[in-house]
């Protein structure tokens, strides 16, 4: 795709948005992208981990771009400090973000490109992931930049004269995906292209496996020990995944399995994480705790 002279490439619905924008390369071009779409309503979000001492300089050069484009700023400082990890980074931006898209009533938009789906796709096997941590980035948030290269977006914004701030993080081999993205960058287009096709069936497989469990469960709120104990495993935890809604992870729910499959009638096995079992001589009934 040739993004190296028009604005306006990336298109989505008229509506309210929050872009999430960091200051780097890649949302000051989805930012300057969306700008050429008057019927956008857009509100930029920056969120301050805290964990660099210049990343207050992030925040004002992020208010700095927000007020050139005429949108409203909303920015959060945290103290994470230097030795948060990762996981707990972006969950801590993203509560932000989506208190942003509340107040505002808008979705949450954000720069995530095709080298970031390949880079999560390798990390999540690395980290021993499921079925599942190949179908990444498949939310409620818009992600208009996927099908575009780190390269392309460098080249449009050489184009369009963009400035942005380079995360001094960026360079460190503390983080995983620091050193994840360093072994693929020698990684061709024609590979990313085919593990982004790769993505886009595993997304659609996942989505059709969600609707399966959905009619197989229907409205119940007991469901049959006999049943779980017959069907095979790779079902039933993915029958139970949906009845614990998501709340325990995979040894957990597949020591529940074995739970339903053996406990004592009567008993109420504590599952993990607010989700308790309660069990009859033929069936077991989930009660979640918040």
């Amino acid at each position: 795709m040739d993004i190296q002279t028009h604005r306006g490439l990336v298109t989505v619905p008229k509506g309210s948005y929050v872009i999430a924008v960091s200051g780097g390369i890649d949302s000051i071009v989805l930012l300057d992208m969306l700008a050429a779409n008057p019927e956008l309503t857009l509100i930029v979000a920056h969120f301050d981990h805290g964990i660099r001492d210049d990343s207050k300089e992030d925040a004002d050069f992020v208010g700095e771009k927000a007020k050139q484009y005429g949108y409203i700023y909303e920015t959060k400082r945290e103290e994470l400090g230097e030795h948060a990890s990762e996981e707990f980074a972006r969950l801590r931006r993203y509560d932000f973000l989506r208190s942003v898209c509340k107040k505002y009533d808008a979705t949450l938009i954000t720069a995530h490109h095709a080298d970031d789906v390949v880079e999560t796709i390798a990390i999540n096997l690395t980290r021993g992931t499921g079925w599942r941590g190949l179908a990444v980035f498949d939310s409620n948030v818009i992600r208009p930049l996927l099908d575009f290269t780190k390269k392309e977006l460098l080249t449009y914004a050489k184009d369009h004269e963009l400035t942005w701030h380079e995360d001094s993080t960026n360079a460190t081999d503390a983080y995983l995906r620091n050193r994840i993205r360093t072994k693929l960058s020698t990684l061709d287009a024609d590979s990313k292209r085919q593990l982004l096709g790769l993505r886009r069936q595993q997304v659609y497989l996942k989505n059709q496996i969600e609707a399966e469990v959905t009619q197989l469960l229907g409205d119940d709120s007991s469901y049959s020990r006999y049943f779980f104990t017959h069907i095979d495993e790779t079902s039933a935890l993915e029958l139970l995944r949906a009845i614990f809604h998501k709340k325990l992870t995979r040894p957990q729910t597949r020591q529940a399995l074995l739970a339903i499959k053996t406990a004592k009638v009567g008993k109420t096995y504590q599952a993990g994480n607010g989700v308790e079992i309660h069990f009859t001589s033929r069936n077991f009934n989930v009660k979640l705790i918040k």
